[in-house]
C-alpha cells in the first residue's frame, strides 16, 4: 500500500508510538488521531493532525473517528501495562476496543488495519523467535489480549475482504515513555541517587528497539508486504539485561548507586525473563534498525533523563 495522499487514522495516537507513527505520517497523508487521552496527553498529538477524543470500547466515539472516507486505521488504542491493576478489564477492553474497530472499519468499507500486538503472545519461547513458532502460549493476561486481538485480525483479513498487518514488538523505547524500566529508573534515581531497586534478579534481558526505528519499519511493512494477513516481529538482534540498563542510565545521570534487588528472575506475575524476536522475516522485506537494543536504550536514556530532570527540578 503506498502511504502517500492517504486519509488516515491511529487509535491511541497520542502514546508513545502512536504519536510519533502519526507525526511521520502526516508528512504525507491527511492523518485523525483518535485518543482517550486515559494514558497519552494531548501535547504529544503532533501540529496539523486532527485529534478526535474518542474511547475506542464506544461504538459511537469508534463511529466518529473511523468514516467511510478512510483509507486505513492504524490501530494501537489498548491497555498496554503487563502488569494492569485489573486483568479482567484488561482484557476485556483490549478485545473490545479491536472489535469495534474492526466492526466498523467493515461497515463503512475500510480495507487496511495495521495492529500492533507483541511479543507477549509467545510466552517462554526459545530465541530468536520467528513469527511462526508454535504454539503461542503466553503467560500474561497481556499476552493473552493481543493473541485474542490478533485473532480478530486475521479473521477479518481472511474472511471480510481485508488487508492486514501484524505487528509483534519487542520492547519499544523513545522520548515521553512512562511506566517502562528506563524512566522507572531514571525517576527513582532523582528521588534518591544512592540506591536503585532492581525488579527480580536484574538478569531479565530483552530486546530493545527506539520508536523512531519502530514506526520506521510499520510504515515500510504496510508499504512493501501485500498478503490478507501480514504479521511480523518488529525488534533488534541483540538483547540488553536490566542490570545492563541500570548502568546506562546510572552513567548517563553521571551516578554509581547501590543496586537493590526484589529477587526472584521474574520482575512480577507474567514477566518474560528473556526474550528476543527474529527479525529475519522483515530484513528480507528490506527493512533493519539502525541501532542495536543497547544504543537504543542509551538513545531513550538520554532524552528521557532531560525530559523527567526538568519535570523533577520543577516540582
Amino acid at each position: 500500500m503506498d502511504l502517500s495522499d492517504k486519509r488516515v487514522v491511529v487509535t491511541g495516537g497520542a502514546g508513545l508510538v502512536g504519536s510519533h507513527l502519526a507525526k511521520k505520517l502526516a508528512a504525507d497523508n491527511d492523518v485523525v488521531v483518535a485518543d482517550d487521552l486515559s494514558k497519552g496527553t494531548r501535547e504529544r498529538v503532533p501540529d496539523g493532525v486532527e485529534f478526535v477524543q474518542a474511547d475506542m470500547t464506544d461504538p459511537a466515539d469508534v463511529s466518529e473517528a473511523i468514516t467511510a472516507d478512510v483509507d486505513v486505521v492504524f490501530h494501537l488504542a489498548a491497555y498496554t501495562d503487563t502488569n494492569y491493576s485489573d486483568p479482567r478489564r484488561l482484557f476485556e477492553e483490549n478485545t473490545e476496543m479491536t472489535y469495534n474497530v474492526l466492526e466498523r472499519m467493515d461497515d463503512v468499507g475500510v480495507d487496511h488495519v495495521a495492529f500492533t500486538s507483541s511479543s507477549t503472545v509467545y510466552g517462554e519461547a526459545p530465541m530468536p523467535t520467528p513469527e511462526d513458532y508454535a504454539p503461542l502460549e503466553p503467560i500474561s493476561i497481556y499476552g493473552a489480549s493481543k493473541l485474542a486481538d490478533e485473532g480478530l485480525v486475521s479473521t477479518y483479513g481472511h474472511s471480510y475482504g481485508m488487508t492486514a498487518y501484524v505487528f509483534r514488538f519487542a520492547n519499544i523505547v523513545g522520548p515521553k515513555q512512562r511506566g517502562n524500566v528506563i524512566p522507572d529508573f531514571i525517576e527513582k534515581l532523582l528521588r534518591s541517587p544512592e540506591t536503585l531497586e532492581i525488579l527480580g534478579d536484574g538478569r531479565q534481558e530483552k530486546s530493545y528497539l527506539h520508536v523512531d526505528d519502530c514506526v520506521d519499519a510499520i510504515c515500510h511493512v504496510v508499504e512493501h508486504a501485500s498478503k490478507p494477513v501480514n504479521t511480523y516481529n518488529l525488534g533488534t538482534r541483540t538483547t540488553t539485561s536490566v542490570n545492563r540498563i541500570a548502568d546506562i542510565v546510572a552513567d548517563v545521570m553521571d551516578l554509581d548507586p547501590t543496586y537493590e534487588y526484589t529477587g526472584g528472575e521474574r520482575g512480577w506475575t507474567g514477566d518474560v525473563p528473556r526474550m528476543r524476536l527474529s527479525i529475519e522475516k522483515v530484513s528480507a522485506l528490506g527493512w533493519d534498525p539502525s541501532t542495536p537494543s543497547d544504543q537504543a536504550v542509551r538513545n531513550a536514556a538520554e532524552q528521557l533523563y532531560e525530559e523527567l530532570k526538568a519535570e523533577h527540578e520543577q516540582a
